[in-house]
C-alpha cells in the first residue's frame, strides 16, 4: 500500500482546527491559566512545551510545574467555537467574547489561579 503523502498533507491542511478556550490546570491546587486560540490543541501543545522547556511566561505556573512535575497538570479543552459560514469570518471578537465568558465563570485570578487581578 502506498501512502500519498501529498494528499495526507493536503487533507490535514483543509482540516479546520477546532477553535475556542482551554485550561492547563493544576491537580494539586486547582488553580488554573484559560488560553484561547483559533488552534486550540496547538495552544495547549504550545503550553506543555514551553513548562518542559522552562521558559513559560507566567512565572507562578513554571513555578508549580518544576515543583510538582508534569503528573500535576491536565491540559483540558473547555469549549469550542464553530467557524461561521461565511469565506470572510474573523472569529478574534468571538473568541475574546467567550474567554471573556470562562474568565467570569472561573474567575482564575491569583492567588486562586494564574491569572493577575484585573486592574
Amino acid at each position: 500500500m502506498t501512502v500519498d503523502r501529498k494528499a495526507l498533507s493536503r487533507r490535514y491542511k483543509d482540516t479546520p482546527r477546532p477553535m475556542g478556550v482551554g485550561v492547563v490546570r493544576n491537580l494539586t491546587n486547582g488553580r488554573v491559566l484559560l488560553v484561547s486560540s483559533r488552534d486550540l490543541p496547538s495552544m495547549l501543545n504550545r503550553q506543555r512545551a514551553q513548562l518542559s522547556l522552562d521558559a513559560h511566561a507566567n512565572r507562578a505556573l513554571q513555578q508549580d510545574w518544576n515543583a510538582l512535575g508534569p503528573a500535576s497538570f491536565a491540559f483540558e479543552v473547555l469549549d469550542t467555537l464553530e467557524p461561521a459560514d461565511t469565506p470572510d469570518y474573523d472569529p478574534a471578537e468571538d473568541l475574546e467574547a467567550l474567554k471573556a465568558l470562562w474568565m467570569e465563570k472561573l474567575s482564575p485570578f491569583e492567588p486562586d489561579g494564574y491569572h493577575p487581578r484585573p486592574a
